[in-house]
């Protein structure tokens, strides 16, 4: 199993900017890659960012292009979401998932999902 935690989460304008974390623990040796995904209240699970665990490239929607960046720091198990220039549209609970062989769009890929982190962008 492994466990995943997010935080960093929480209520700002638009334009601000917050740092998403996700803590992975257990067993992070079987991780192939890791992503973000977000839901907001009425909608379906939507892709956000994802990685493979090796490091290297980067996959992004269209939506979050050049505004947010994923980033790992393999030794200390942590995948981050760097948010920049939010807008109220991004409001919604974040995720951070890890799958044991895929790091893609597809959210039914991924093994292991943490419980959330609020973000709120106000107009």
């Amino acid at each position: 199993q492994v466990q995943l935690v997010e935080s960093g989460g929480g209520l700002v304008q638009a334009g601000a900017s917050l740092r998403l974390s996700c803590a992975a623990s257990g067993r992070t040796f079987v991780v192939g890659g890791m992503g973000w995904f977000r839901q907001a209240p009425g909608k379906e699970r939507e892709f956000v960012a994802a990685m493979p665990w090796s490091g290297g490239a980067t996959l992004s929607a269209d939506p979050v292009k050049g505004r947010f960046t994923i980033s790992r720091d393999r030794a200390k198990n942590m995948l981050y979401l760097q948010m920049n220039s939010l807008k109220p549209e991004d409001t919604a609970l974040y995720y951070c998932a890890a799958g044991t062989a895929y790091w893609g769009r597809n959210p039914d890929s991924y093994n292991y999902w943490g419980q959330g982190t609020q973000v709120t962008v106000s107009s």
